[in-house]
């Protein structure tokens, strides 16, 4: 009438090793997940074409930051404005990529220095 361990001891071996089975499989995945290493660093350079953020460890390696800005905003045909920045550890220097008015200079040249 009732199933216990006495009566039915083919189906309770069964369903322990699927137990078994599940667990060891949610111990790998959990296992795998949590011993991959985490991304600690921060990215060094980063942006598209209406700005973006440079680390402010490169300022202090002595990086030419005002370059690697120029340079990035000529690429899409516009010149840089500098934001702010975050003069500390883990900090970034952001900028802004602003459109050339007409009439008002040539296009944005790269910094040849």
């Amino acid at each position: 009438m009732f199933s216990s361990p006495l009566y039915c001891g083919a189906r309770v071996v069964k369903e322990n090793a699927m137990r078994t089975t599940v667990l060891a499989v949610l111990a790998a995945a959990f296992g795998v997940a949590f011993a991959a290493p985490v991304q600690a660093g921060t990215p060094a350079f980063k942006g598209n074409d209406t700005g973006g953020i440079i680390a402010y460890s490169l300022f202090t390696d002595g990086v030419d930051i005002k370059a690697l800005a120029v340079n990035h905003c000529a690429s899409y045909g516009k010149s840089v404005r500098l934001k702010g920045a975050q003069a500390n550890y883990g900090g970034y220097i952001s900028f802004e990529c602003v459109w050339v008015h007409p009439g008002y200079g040539d296009a944005p040249l790269r910094a040849a220095y």
